[in-house]
């Protein structure tokens, strides 16, 4: 931020740069789908960080309509990669679960997505990786703890 930006403007700018970031980055992983759609790849990730959750819920948490999400977790069951299991307590109430396949599946592309990064990582000078990574470890923990916090309405924070 510079001296003569309001905190607001400073923000705008910090919020260019994070979006430009992660857009970017976000690109250039899934240009290789490795045979999964963003949005299958989206609804297991939620499954595997969330656990078993309502389809109405994962249809809204991903932002796409009921009659989708069902056709989609209809696909995961069928590819071994979710199921649907009992609600703890209300065993009337279905939820959709990852399976270990699903995981295994997971844990996979986020194999092949880090080695395409350190590929990348390993086409820079070390002084500028070495730089690099001291940033990530200051400005990680931050976006960590932005991202959890409750939206934030109308540029007023929650109370």
């Amino acid at each position: 931020m510079g001296m003569d930006e309001t905190p607001e403007e400073g923000y705008q700018e910090v919020a260019a740069e994070l979006n430009e970031l992660a857009i970017g980055l976000v690109r250039h992983l899934l240009s290789d789908r490795q045979g999964m759609s963003l949005t299958t790849a989206a609804a297991l990730s939620r499954l595997e960080q969330e656990g078993p959750i309502r389809l109405t819920a994962l249809a809204a948490a991903e932002g796409i309509a009921q009659p989708s999400m069902t056709a989609l977790v209809h696909r995961l069951e069928d590819q071994g990669l979710a199921t649907r299991v009992s609600h703890p307590e209300d065993g009337r109430v279905r939820l959709v679960a990852i399976t270990q396949a699903g995981r295994e599946v997971m844990a996979e592309r986020r194999r092949a997505q880090c080695a395409r990064v350190a590929d990348m990582l390993a086409a820079l000078p070390e002084q500028d990786v070495r730089v690099l990574g001291e940033a990530m470890r200051t400005a990680l923990p931050i976006v960590r703890r932005m991202v959890r916090r409750p939206s934030v309405v109308g540029g007023e924070s929650p109370s």
